[in-house]
């Protein structure tokens, strides 16, 4: 008996139903996406290691998957090295490409690349899958689609506005209420640390500290000694820890926390602008919420960095994020060329959606008329009439097979279609068509032009 097929940890099939319902979640983003002038690209699924590889940092490093070269791979490993178990070092000679982690280091890539054909300021959009070598759980999957917008090619802190903006006007279009978007700023942390006596461990720092909200102030703490930031440095975040209140309260806060920091005031004069200016032009449903504790342990940002929240009743991550990388592209050779950029994370809007029932009804609409099929002749005529019901725009087809009617009726109840048309001898030969309603079974004798009019 041959074994039952299965898919990898991580991955999934999607339903009709369920296509449909993230068809309307990326309509819905790529519409304001195109509303605030961003143009779409699309990069490789994988890409040469060295691309990748070290810009995630350790921990992002280590979710890579990692993509075997062709033929005989172990050909470039010797024996000495093969002794050795040294599973970095054999990678290396056996794997020289990895899929996509993120859209955002593909994206620098590919500005590098085609930097003499990009007008900058270029605003690009991207929605496209990455994958993860993560721990499979409710709302993190090992294959997910990114939905990503970025700036590169200017400083302005106008930038950082508009994507609150946007984050503010996607949710509104999804009718996604009680949506919170956090910011931090990077200088901030990077202000902190120095006030700690712990600028040379910045990265292990806030890796801790974006742990925060997983594993709490306590374990936060052990991690952060076991990467060698001191006793009294870590007695110094205390107040951190507690930080709250509305975001000018806690600014002033900040304030007395990092007067002696120009890099930590830096990062406060940047946050006080974004406030005040999305304060004066306001939001439809988002809030904007200052958490200090916010780092986004990736290495590339240098600014202000976002993260959202779903609504408090519903229980999930992040449903997005992004921030400022000030040298992104200095990496691969292009310097001094800066961006912004934030990510929707799909899958778990779609679980949040799902979970407050705000998905329309008509997401998952059928076809409207589906034709039941008596033979050859009854089939002919009906598919005349078909073309020209597509034609008007309306969603109809014919059963394929000639087989018992309630074997086709069993079928649109199946599929939920709310309308079949039967067509026999005597509608042939008075050239109309008896409709008749799934639901209610009241049954009507029209003309084609009446099935026009009636669904169009």
């Amino acid at each position: 008996m041959a074994q039952k097929p299965s898919i990898p940890k991580g991955t999934r099939d999607f339903t009709p139903e369920q296509v449909a319902k993230r068809n309307y979640i990326f309509n819905t983003i790529q519409t304001q996406f195109e509303l605030y002038g961003f143009q779409p690209i699309e990069t490789p699924s994988f890409e040469n290691s060295e691309t990748l590889m070290g810009k995630y940092g350790e921990e992002g490093d280590r979710l890579i998957f990692k993509i075997l070269n062709s033929g005989d791979y172990l050909n470039k490993v010797d024996d000495k090295l093969y002794s050795t178990k040294n599973s970095n070092a054999i990678t290396s000679k056996i794997s020289e490409k990895a899929l996509r982690y993120d859209l955002t280091v593909p994206f620098a890539r590919y500005v590098v690349q085609h930097q003499n054909e990009i007008e900058f300021p270029f605003k690009r959009y991207q929605m496209q899958p990455v994958w993860r070598a993560d721990r499979p759980q409710k709302g993190r999957f090992r294959e997910f689609y990114q939905c990503d917008a970025d700036v590169v090619g200017s400083t302005s802190l106008w930038q950082e506005v508009e994507f609150v903006q946007l984050y503010d006007a996607v949710f509104k279009a999804l009718k996604l209420e009680g949506v919170v978007i956090k910011i931090n700023n990077r200088k901030i942390l990077s202000g902190i640390a120095e006030v700690i006596g712990a600028s040379d461990k910045l990265i292990d720092f806030t890796v801790a500290l974006d742990k925060l909200d997983k594993i709490g102030a306590e374990k936060v703490k052990e991690e952060m000694l076991e990467k060698g930031i001191s006793k009294e440095g870590i007695e110094k975040l205390q107040p951190l820890f507690t930080l709250s209140g509305s975001f000018n309260s806690q600014v002033e806060q900040l304030k007395s926390i990092l007067n002696t920091s120009e890099e930590g005031k830096k990062g406060i004069q940047e946050l006080e602008f974004i406030d005040k200016a999305i304060t004066e032009i306001g939001l439809q449903t988002a809030t904007l919420q200052l958490d200090v504790t916010l780092a986004r342990g990736l290495n590339y940002y240098t600014g202000a960095i976002y993260e959202v929240s779903a609504p408090e009743k519903v229980q999930m991550g992040s449903i997005g994020g992004g921030g400022r990388y000030d040298d992104l592209t200095g990496i691969f050779g292009m310097k001094e060329v800066s961006g912004v950029g934030i990510s929707f994370g799909l899958d778990r809007i779609y679980l949040v959606l799902e979970e407050l029932n705000l998905f329309p009804e008509t997401v998952t609409k059928n076809i409207d008329l589906l034709f039941i099929n008596f033979g050859e002749t009854e089939a002919l005529f009906c598919l005349k009439a078909i073309k020209q019901l597509r034609l008007n725009g309306i969603n109809s087809e014919l059963y394929p097979d000639a087989g018992k009617m309630k074997k086709q009726m069993n079928h649109a109840n199946k599929r939920n279609i709310p309308f079949v048309v039967l067509v026999g001898d005597e509608e042939i030969k008075s050239d109309s068509y008896t409709l008749k309603n799934m639901v209610s079974g009241e049954q009507e004798k029209v003309s084609l032009q009446d099935l026009i009019s009636k669904f169009k």
